[in-house]
């Protein structure tokens, strides 16, 4: 069993798809299907279950799933435990990405984490089922640090430091009866049309939350698993209203922007294995990212 064979297996187990697999392992798909059929061989069993439409794990895929992330670990580990010896830092970081990264320059962040340690691969992960999701995928190894939008858990196998919070706010066109006031309750705008991110995203649960806590429920008719610019496109041209955090709503200038009553705060964590677990790079991107933090404040 080689390296690079768990290395494939992960792809197709976490892209379910062996053309989306051959994209991210740079493989052509006869060898990347090859690799597999060699590494189920060797196991003795079937780890793909290809009879239907979409591929799935077997029973035996998904448990070898948990032991591959653990050999990957160790790999990457042990490749990156010599990098004081060369005298420069190298290895991959996987690292989990969020759509809005409120009032911290985290892009600014990458770039200078980037330059001064050129040889470290960044792959960065955008989630379309929301940031809590990473969670589990660092728990099991998958990703080695995330940026997590209003976690649903904290688990205790994971470090969780508080980046930011900030307040959200109504964002409404100028001609929105709504637009001229200071402050305003939730219970003013129940009979707009919101457009805000699908249930499964922190900020959707944060406000669906928020709702409820009022006793009134949201209209969400437009969901949008994208940036805010998109948001703000379908509110300028009429189709909607929504909730943004502060630093959000400022970037768009020809929209109004309105604080609410009752303050609905939004947190953002960085979430990691515990330091020792850390391998030297990921230590190296938690602790830029900790200073962006330290200078905004």
């Amino acid at each position: 069993m080689e390296v690079r064979q768990i290395e494939h297996f992960l792809a197709v187990a976490e892209e379910m798809s062996f053309s989306r697999a051959t994209e991210r392992a740079h493989v052509v798909q006869s060898a990347l299907s090859a690799s597999i059929a060699k590494l189920e061989r060797e196991l003795g069993v079937r780890l793909f279950d290809r009879s239907r439409q979409q591929i799935r794990l077997t029973a035996a895929g998904e448990h070898f799933r948990t032991h591959a992330y653990g050999v990957l670990r160790a790999t990457r580990a042990a490749a990156e435990s010599v990098s004081d010896f060369r005298g420069t830092l190298s290895g991959t970081v996987e690292f989990g990405s969020l759509i809005s990264f409120g009032p911290l320059d985290v892009a600014g962040a990458l770039g200078q984490f980037h330059r001064a340690n050129p040889h470290v691969r960044l792959r960065l992960r955008l989630s379309q089922a929301g940031a809590s999701a990473y969670l589990s995928a660092l728990v099991e190894g998958s990703l080695d640090l995330a940026l997590i939008s209003m976690p649903n858990r904290f688990p205790p196998q994971l470090d969780m430091h508080l980046m930011f919070e900030e307040p959200m706010v109504f964002v409404c066109p100028a001609e929105h009866p709504l637009a001229t006031r200071e402050r305003i309750d939730l219970t003013e705008t129940t009979t707009d049309d919101f457009v805000g991110y699908p249930p499964e995203f922190g900020l959707r649960r944060l406000m669906d939350e928020a709702f409820h806590a009022a006793g009134v429920h949201p209209r969400t008719h437009y969901e949008v698993p994208a940036g805010y610019t998109a948001i703000a496109d379908l509110v300028t041209n009429g189709l909607g209203t929504a909730f943004m955090p502060l630093s959000e709503a400022r970037r768009f200038s020809a929209l109004h922007h309105v604080e609410l009553t009752t303050p609905v705060i939004w947190q953002v964590y960085l979430a990691s294995p515990p330091a020792a677990q850390m391998t030297p790079a990921t230590a190296r991107l938690a602790s830029t990212l900790l200073d962006v933090v330290a200078q905004a404040h």
